[in-house]
């Protein structure tokens, strides 16, 4: 899996190269692009952005600018992401989906966004982790790559996958691990007992209930 990304501030993706993912990049299993859009800036102040026309507040990146960007970045495989409030809300069906990518383009827009004409002309999807406004497309990039690297083949164990939240239309059931005792609580007898059935029958009814509690709604959709 290939990302690349096209940011203003690409020193903000440098604690992304850690942990799992960083791992991942080790061994080539995902390979990560930042691309810096002000290298493709022909004004001497490598200004990017510009006053909106009819007026308003804020800036506008500029369409040329970006589109340079892209266009150093550009494959026929490759599937363009706006990161934007405007998108369709980013979900575990949507991430295993983009896993199967093979090639992912990552557009982050700034200030007050981006002009229209180059979103038109080279974004295929616009995607949003919530309904709120951050003053980036950074973060929520770093979430998309975060989740969807999960789903790249050898990045985790299959089980770890497959059992996690959300994956079933379920929330996880809970995990214990030792002291057998904490602070007078002990762990569930069921999960000390070797019987895999019954602990499976058991982690099934927690997820369950922990759904009901925390997140009825996923119940609803299911």
């Amino acid at each position: 899996m290939k990302f690349d990304v096209l940011t203003l501030f690409p020193e903000m993706f440098e604690p992304l190269k850690t942990s799992i993912i960083g791992k991942a990049i080790e061994k080539k299993l995902i390979n990560m692009n930042i691309v810096n859009i002000r290298d493709f800036s022909e004004d001497k102040h490598k200004k990017v952005d510009d006053t909106p026309y009819g007026g308003g507040a804020g800036m506008i990146m500029r369409a040329d600018v970006v589109d340079k960007a892209y266009q150093s970045v550009k494959k026929e495989n490759a599937k363009v992401i706006y990161m934007s409030p405007q998108g369709k809300k980013l979900n575990q069906k949507m991430v295993e989906k983009l896993s199967k990518e093979s090639h992912l383009i990552i557009l982050c827009g700034h200030y007050e966004g981006i002009d229209q004409r180059i979103i038109d002309k080279i974004v295929d999807e616009e995607v949003s982790i919530g309904d709120y406004i951050l003053t980036g497309g950074e973060i929520p990039a770093m979430v998309l790559i975060d989740s969807v690297s999960r789903y790249v083949e050898g990045v985790l164990k299959q089980d770890s996958i497959q059992e996690e939240s959300f994956s079933n239309g379920l929330l996880e059931y809970p995990q214990y691990t030792r002291p057998e005792v904490f602070e007078g609580k002990a762990v569930p007898k069921i999960l000390l007992s070797g019987h895999h059935e019954n602990i499976a029958r058991w982690r099934k009814e927690k997820s369950i209930e922990m759904t009901k509690k925390k997140r009825p709604d996923l119940l609803e959709n299911n």
